[in-house]
């Protein structure tokens, strides 16, 4: 029986990524997946009556893409807050008081994206600068790495919390002279300290704001997330697909806290459908640059004390990773220290070994490894011998050079390394951290391919330019080394037979163009499983 073909797009010129047929000029979809891709000769006889045809114009037209590191509830919620994004301090200041002015007193102040690395002094600030704006509001600035907080006093006072409260494990206070909190919140443990007396938005909020982000990342050609959020995000995202809202593909990772009920539920890889799936565990190994608490093997330059500070124990991290491993579940976890990626490579070892004794094929469990931004070069070689996923972020790369160059000096020529690991042959897998990062694709790719930041900083040539991407391998880490990293490369990642009619059409073709112009690419149209999600064509 000859299957009715539902769409098709002729005239175009499609840049497969498919290598047995990297190019066509027409291809033919039925039920959300590709039945054939070829030249219009060979395509367009395969139309019926009710077949919706599109001339393309000679319209380039490729692989959509998928963000492999993303916070996705994060990310809905940050595009509804206060913009401080890489803001100078003053700018951040006037955003909190002007906040403030349109709130009730008493109502909370909340933002993200505040980095002291991007100020003409790299200090951090203090809850006074916040109380000198918002005295009787409660503020809860965020970090651009997620892994510190700047607060007020009130917030403090919420929290209650005092010279007498000590720190708590994983995590820390930066204090003033008398030992009293100064309103710098180091880590995931000090910060829930006060995020926890912030009013929850409701799933009804959470799921009209993850609309609206979906909307964005429809239009920057993306259609699938790895996502890396709470649980709750998963509600929200459950709702969307219950209702029929959700466009974009999401592969979920839990967290530890949440393990033992993920476990009892026999939840294994992969459960769930194309559109939510499960991917596995996250852990957190160490926390990050910018608050200087990434895990070193050697102190940071000019700390010659502070190694950074280990989130999880070594021993609770291998324990939760075994276990999530005899169940069926792959862990991913982040690691940005050199110390930390060693670490994690240490752990993934004896786990390999474990399932190798019980007959379980590497390619089973894509175990990952989160950031990969400082890696040893010992430890260069290891990803490819225990068959582990480089999940990197280019854009973390240009943010943070000169961080990198001024707390790790020398090291820095292994730091977000993506070319050693593609040397090596393996795969390497591309998002944003969004909110930590715009979760633009195009700013990413940008990133991999010049090394340099949009204005130029540091050189023409960009930072560490021999470890600068080709275009073809900084796309392949949104598509298929993102597939690859959650076992889907048999029907995403490429525009081939049987894949998912996942595809964006562009203005321009990436590959011709010089690189300059990557930041300029407009996405013309996004399809998701055979449907136009965005800038849907006439036909």
């Amino acid at each position: 029986m000859v299957r009715p073909i539902d769409v098709i797009l002729h005239h175009a010129h499609i840049i497969t990524l498919d290598p047995a047929h990297p190019h066509a000029t027409a291809l033919a979809i039925h039920n959300g997946r590709i039945l054939a891709v070829g030249n219009d000769d060979e395509i367009l006889p395969l139309a019926t009556p009710h077949t919706r045809s599109y001339h393309m114009g000679g319209r380039v037209v490729m692989p959509s893409l998928t963000d492999a590191h993303i916070h996705w509830q994060k990310t809905a919620i940050a595009l509804q807050q206060i913009t401080i994004f890489e803001a100078s301090k003053q700018h951040i200041l006037e955003q909190v008081r002007e906040q403030a002015q349109r709130l009730e007193a008493g109502e909370w102040v909340v933002g993200h994206g505040w980095s002291q690395d991007f100020w003409e002094e790299k200090a951090f600030p203090t809850a006074l600068d916040l109380d000198a704006v918002a005295p009787h509001h409660p503020v809860y600035l965020t970090g651009k790495s997620y892994h510190v907080a700047w607060v007020n006093s009130l917030a403090m006072q919420h929290a209650q919390l005092s010279a007498a409260t000590p720190d708590p494990v994983g995590g820390g206070f930066v204090r003033d002279e008398h030992g009293a909190p100064s309103g710098i919140l180091l880590e995931a443990p000090a910060m829930l300290q006060v995020f926890q007396h912030i009013p929850k938005p409701s799933i009804e909020q959470i799921v009209r704001w993850m609309q609206h982000a979906q909307t964005q990342a429809h239009s920057y050609g993306l259609s699938a997330l790895h996502e890396l959020d709470d649980p709750e995000c998963l509600v929200a995202l459950q709702t969307m697909r219950e209702r029929g809202q959700l466009g974009l593909r999401v592969t979920k990772y839990i967290n530890r806290a949440h393990l033992k009920s993920a476990l009892d539920s026999g939840i294994r890889f992969g459960f769930g459908d194309d559109w939510l799936r499960f991917g596995g565990l996250k852990l957190f190994a160490d926390g990050a640059l910018g608050p200087r608490t990434a895990l070193m093997l050697e102190p940071y330059v000019g700390q010659p004390d502070n190694y950074g500070i280990r989130v999880t124990d070594y021993e609770e991290m291998h324990e939760l990773t075994q276990l999530a491993s005899r169940a069926g579940l792959p862990t991913a976890i982040h690691a940005i220290g050199d110390r930390a990626v060693r670490e994690v490579l240490n752990i993934f070892e004896a786990v390999r070994q474990d399932e190798a004794q019980r007959g379980i094929a590497p390619s089973a469990l894509p175990h990952r490894v989160e950031h990969v931004q400082l890696i040893h070069p010992d430890d260069l070689d290891r990803f490819r011998q225990l068959n582990l996923i480089a999940s990197m972020q280019p854009i973390h790369a240009t943010s943070d050079y000169e961080a990198a160059d001024a707390l790790w000096g020398e090291r820095a020529l292994y730091a977000y390394n993506a070319r050693e690991q593609l040397r090596r042959g393996v795969t390497v897998a591309f998002g944003s951290d969004a909110p930590i990062e715009p979760f633009n694709p195009w700013t990413g790719i940008f990133a991999a391919v010049t090394r340099r930041r949009p204005n130029g900083l540091p050189t023409r040539e960009g930072w560490y330019p021999q470890l600068r991407l080709t275009v073809d391998e900084a796309i392949h880490g949104y598509t298929m080394g993102a597939a690859q990293a959650v076992g889907l490369q048999d029907r995403q990642g490429k525009l081939s037979t049987n894949y998912y009619a996942d595809l964006m059409v562009l203005d321009r073709n990436p590959n011709t163009i010089s690189h300059d112009e990557l930041l300029d690419v407009q996405v013309l149209s996004t399809m998701v499983e055979g449907v136009w999600r965005w800038g849907e064509l006439a036909h």
